[in-house]
């Protein structure tokens, strides 16, 4: 009983405790600040990507072919392809934006 009534008396530990507590709470807080900020930034991010695989065009086209011989065409292949139209799920064309003072190099000239 000595040993139990020594212990509850013994208050050694309180103030680290709750300095601890205070600790502990002031850093789950700023990491919940810093894992929203995380959170916004890549739901930016994969917002930029469905954007830019919607704005992707998958037209295409095959042209045909045939090989002519001294009677005729010997053998031949009807061309085919595929004309993508806009589907409701897609997203804006990705607009090119011209920057006043800043030179293009896709242009493949000098402005």
């Amino acid at each position: 009983m000595k040993l139990v009534g020594k212990l509850f008396r013994d208050d050694a530990g309180f103030i680290i405790s709750a300095e601890l507590v205070l600790v502990m709470t002031i850093g789950v807080l700023a990491m919940v600040v810093g894992l929203t900020a995380v959170r916004d930034a890549v739901t930016h991010e994969l917002n930029d990507i469905s954007h830019a695989i919607g704005a992707v065009s998958q037209t295409y086209t095959v042209n045909g072919m045939q090989k002519a011989n001294k009677c005729g065409v010997h053998a031949s292949i009807n061309g085919f392809g595929f004309n993508d139209d806009a589907d409701d799920c897609d997203c804006k064309v990705v607009e090119l934006i011209d920057v006043c003072g800043k030179d293009d190099p896709s242009t493949g000239r000098d402005e």
